[in-house]
């Protein structure tokens, strides 16, 4: 394996074990755990909100790039794009009207009212 694959591999692991400490346990890096499964999801354990998680550890941050790969990857979930910089803290992008959905649901509002 390549350093840029470890790294990528460490990236998915962080990325599985923090949404673990938050109360997702079932959250997995799909590699690791799924093996070849046919999901492209980086990784799985957020399918309550129809969630395609797409992590990467570079230190150029190429954002629109990752973003393409994630929607092309969905298969019809909403992509999340969740990535970091050597030595910085994780960040994730996702699209507008999602996080906008995402906040009606937790304050309990339909997009209607």
């Amino acid at each position: 394996m390549t350093n840029s694959k470890q790294k990528g591999a460490r990236g998915e692991r962080e990325v599985a074990h923090i949404l673990q400490e938050n109360g997702f346990t079932s959250a997995r890096r799909t590699a690791q755990f799924c093996g070849n499964t046919g999901d492209a999801a980086d990784v799985t354990g957020l399918e309550m909100f129809d969630i395609h998680i797409e992590v990467k550890r570079q230190e150029q941050v190429r954002i629109m790039d990752w973003i393409r790969q994630a929607i092309r990857d969905c298969k019809g979930r909403n992509p999340l794009v969740v990535f970091r910089q050597n030595n910085g803290e994780w960040y994730c992008v996702m699209r507008f009207q999602f996080f906008l959905d995402l906040l009606n649901k937790i304050l309990g509002r339909n997009k209607d009212g």
